[in-house]
């Protein structure tokens, strides 16, 4: 815990400076490479991957990957997600803001007997600031994407920050 918090200090300090590498960086240092990592690229290349969105309900109606499946991370249903999911030999690829809540979804569903699970690298934020285009819950193209926080937001470099129902940067 208390390591955690000196790292969230410093990144605080150097996030406007470095950027994406500073996404990275979070990854390599809160990850525990547990699931797979897919890059961005892997995913835009794969349709045939089933992609799963493991942030909370308002973060994807913001929006969200193209055909995505919203599972949720607080609100996770293991029986739910094996009666609308029940293909354990499927791609499966979770993603949430940066790759944190995914991987922790990713070993829950390893841990179910799904056997081919990976956690986006970098999450929805890596996705947008690579230009990828992400649809709204009435599926149309939109720029938003829901910062979780203003912290975590330091990391979106593209797309219009949505912090809340109203809150916008």
């Amino acid at each position: 815990m208390f390591k955690g918090s000196i790292f969230f200090v410093m990144l605080l300090i150097i996030t406007p400076v470095l950027g994406q590498r500073t996404l990275e960086k979070i990854m390599e240092k809160l990850a525990d490479k547990d699931v797979p990592l897919a890059t961005v690229t892997e995913i835009a290349v794969n349709p045939s991957y089933l992609r799963l969105d493991a942030r909370e309900r308002e973060e994807f109606e913001v929006s969200h990957l193209k055909d995505a499946h919203f599972i949720g991370y607080k609100e996770f249903n293991v029986k739910e997600f094996e009666i609308h999911f029940p293909d354990k030999e499927a791609t499966y690829v979770v993603y949430c803001s940066v790759g944190v809540r995914s991987e922790k979804i990713g070993k829950k569903l390893l841990g179910m007997g799904y056997t081919d699970v990976k956690n986006l690298a970098g999450g929805m934020f890596k996705w947008v600031n690579e230009g990828n285009d992400v649809v709204d819950s009435a599926g149309l193209a939109t720029q938003k994407v829901h910062a979780y926080n203003r912290f975590w937001g330091l990391l979106l470099n593209r797309g219009v920050k949505v912090y809340g129902p109203e809150k916008q940067e």
